[in-house]
């Protein structure tokens, strides 16, 4: 039994890359949450931030939330029953998410960690994920006084691979796989020309990369570059498998489809996305999902007409004006 006032709990303030105990904690804590609500609780950057292997101007800051054991030495048996993670941009600005565990919900964690977040960092120039946006988050949200600024959408495909319609690369346009060790500055290149105005998709940088390359999901077969006949990348469709995950079947995603502005308007997105998902079917995953911004409309229309359907929305919350 966990004492009854969880605003007097420990607050662990690291700022910077966490160490490794305390990056497996964190791991296997969203891993929990996770598995309980169907959604990851941080993003997939914040953990690359987490570890140090962003080479960015960005600053990371978490608070770990502990809960002593009332029948053992608070010093020496704790839990973790939540942290948030900041990531900080040198104009002022951050982005917030927290992770609270099963276990812990509904003891007002949450509000413990943003009390700390308050009193070291404050909240100027700060916006929230609410992943999955849970009933609990936006009350919390509004409590201090947050509202939805933008909503990313999960969708599903909802169709069979076969009733996939028939989308042909445009004339000239040949269709390949990543080469690790010699594609990465290309796709560097042509990823900041596609989402030149995307917040964080854009701003990838060389060290995102090569994180998301050491992870276990990461293969260049389900990598697809689409190139002109002089051998310029024009556009790409990163898949990605989702493993099972508890009672959660694996699921493939289509990860990131990107067109450089040049080759827009060929139907070269369509292309990508369909051969992507014909990747995905190949490696016997029958279940597919992606992101994409609500307000994103050339998107949404295209993923409609191939069969996706919205499964689930993240919610970022800012301040109401």
């Amino acid at each position: 039994m966990s004492p009854a006032h969880p605003e007097k709990w420990p607050v662990l303030v690291v700022k910077g890359a966490v160490d490794e105990e305390l990056l497996r904690d964190y791991t296997s804590l969203a891993s929990a949450a996770e598995e309980s609500d169907g959604n990851p609780p941080i993003s997939e950057q914040t953990f690359v931030m987490l570890r140090g292997v962003d080479d960015g101007d960005h600053t990371v800051l978490s608070w770990a939330a502990y809960a002593p054991d009332e029948e053992s030495d608070p010093a020496t048996a704790q839990d973790l029953a939540g942290f948030a993670v900041v990531d900080d941009a040198p104009d002022g600005t951050g982005v917030l998410e927290i992770a609270v565990h099963p276990s812990y919900r509904n003891q007002g964690v949450a509000g413990r960690l943003l009390g700390a977040l308050q009193e070291t960092r404050g909240f100027d120039g700060l916006k929230a994920w609410s992943h999955g946006n849970h009933e609990a988050a936006a009350g919390l949200a509004s409590r201090y006084g947050y509202a939805p600024v933008r909503k990313l959408w999960k969708m599903r495909l909802m169709t069979s691979v076969s009733q996939l319609p028939e989308a042909t690369l445009p004339e000239g346009v040949t269709l390949r796989t990543f080469v690790p060790g010699q594609d990465e500055s290309a796709w560097l290149a042509a990823n900041k020309a596609a989402f030149a105005h995307h917040p964080e998709q854009g701003s990838m940088t060389r060290a995102d990369l090569e994180a998301r390359k050491t992870e276990s999901w990461f293969d260049p077969k389900g990598f697809l570059l689409a190139e002109n006949a002089d051998g310029e990348l024009l556009g790409f469709h990163w898949t990605k498998i989702h493993p099972r995950h508890g009672d959660h079947p694996a699921i493939g995603e289509v990860y990131v489809v990107g067109v450089t502005p040049q080759a827009q308007g060929m139907g070269l997105g369509k292309a990508l996305t369909v051969a992507g998902i014909r990747h995905l079917e190949d490696q016997g995953l029958h279940a597919v999902m992606l992101y994409t911004d609500a307000d994103n409309t050339a998107a949404v229309r295209l993923y409609h007409s191939l069969g996706f359907v919205r499964w689930d929305v993240d919610v970022m919350y800012g301040p109401a004006t």
